[in-house]
């Protein structure tokens, strides 16, 4: 066969959700975030894939799935770069970056072990201290981690 043509054949999707452009190294983590692999629907994940802006990327497929915004911050926390695709017959219907919001409420889970979020029943709040490297700030305690370090609920 003489095509120079490079082609990553993967069936459409119907109707589902299709995240693009993360980051390789948190490709997993965001399969994780997502609970795909208690999923009974057809899921499609790509890794290590050629990208002219990240180097490599990964692809998240997920037929007859659509993620509540509270599941699309998690993934903000890691992939910043991600794009979301809503696919509603066979056609992308709503096409967006994740947004990462300024304060993070009940996601992450502080790593102070003196920090009050972990020896009273209440919820976690960080804010953002810095949106391109993503490192986030306990509101309670102060204690700084870098995103993709972060324990994530």
């Amino acid at each position: 066969m003489t095509e120079s043509k490079k082609e990553l054949a993967v069936a459409a999707l119907r109707d589902g959700t299709v995240i693009d452009h993360i980051p390789s190294n948190v490709l997993f983590k965001c399969v994780r975030i997502l609970g795909i692999e208690n999923m009974d629907t057809s899921v499609t994940i790509g890794n290590n894939l050629e990208s002219g802006k990240l180097g490599t990327k990964g692809i998240i497929k997920v037929a007859d799935v659509f993620f509540p915004e509270s599941t699309l911050d998690r993934i903000a926390l890691l992939a910043p770069t991600a794009v979301v695709n809503i696919i509603r017959d066979f056609e992308v219907v709503e096409k967006r970056r994740v947004s990462l919001p300024d304060t993070i409420k009940g996601i992450v889970t502080c790593a102070n072990p003196k920090c009050i979020t972990n020896n009273e029943p209440m919820a976690t709040r960080f804010e953002v201290i810095d949106r391109d490297d993503v490192t986030i700030r306990c509101c309670y305690c102060g204690q700084a981690v870098n995103a993709k370090k972060a324990i994530i609920r």
